[in-house]
């Protein structure tokens, strides 16, 4: 019956007799090797060393795009983010497995971060499209990554769900509330033009930033 779940039997994986006609979980997408169930049975053999059994194999496969990056401090949560996401997908039956994207940070990306966006959403896009996902959550922040990570998911043709690593907290300066990045060049002009002192930037720069959150302050919800 139409939206009925289909019980899928492991020992089927291995009857030659039965085409694989599953389109969902681990059996979508096989590796091509001129054999479907050996792809199969290929791919069962290198999850398995994962310490996944067969009950877990037969799940939905919820991928999780993971952009940690020591590199990038927005990013810093991400491993946190990524666990409480795992224990939801498996209690309601899903099965959750991470996987890595490149990772953008405005100010350690050269030439530019905008020319990185562009090769993460392609990144993101074919990452998808390769493994057996289906649906996607993906953790990000800033106004690059949550950008390239929703033109990729959306090109791969893929349910995505994008979840924000959160706020950057302002900080204090003299009484004044300051925050990256929108008092960053301000305070940098000021300092150009003589109007504050070399202590006052140097004190202004560890306090534009005083947690390892994302820049982004909006909430996508898709």
């Amino acid at each position: 019956m139409e939206g009925e779940e289909i019980k899928v039997d492991p020992q089927d994986d291995y009857d030659l007799s039965r085409p694989l006609t599953a389109t969902t979980g681990l059996r979508q997408g096989l590796t091509s090797y001129g054999d479907a169930h050996f792809s199969l049975f290929l791919r069962k053999v290198f999850i398995k060393a994962a310490g996944y059994g067969e009950d877990a194999l037969s799940r939905p496969i919820i991928g999780i795009i993971n952009t940690h990056s020591g590199f990038n401090p927005c990013h810093a949560n991400v491993p946190q983010l990524m666990e409480a996401v795992k224990r939801g997908i498996h209690l309601h039956g899903g099965l959750a497995i991470d996987f890595p994207t490149i990772s953008i940070h405005e100010a350690f990306a050269s030439p530019t971060s905008m020319y990185l966006r562009n090769l993460m959403s392609m990144d993101t896009e074919e990452m998808i499209k390769a493994q057996p996902l289906d649906a996607v959550v993906a953790i990000g922040g800033c106004d690059k990554t949550v950008p390239a990570q929703l033109m990729g998911g959306i090109s791969a043709n893929k349910p995505i769900l994008p979840l924000v690593t959160g706020p950057m907290m302002p900080g204090s300066h003299r009484g004044t509330r300051v925050g990256a990045c929108t008092d960053c060049r301000s305070n940098w002009a000021a300092y150009r033009a003589g109007e504050i002192d070399m202590e006052d930037i140097a004190a202004v720069n560890d306090e534009l930033a005083p947690t390892v959150i994302s820049c982004l302050r909006i909430v996508i919800t898709c």
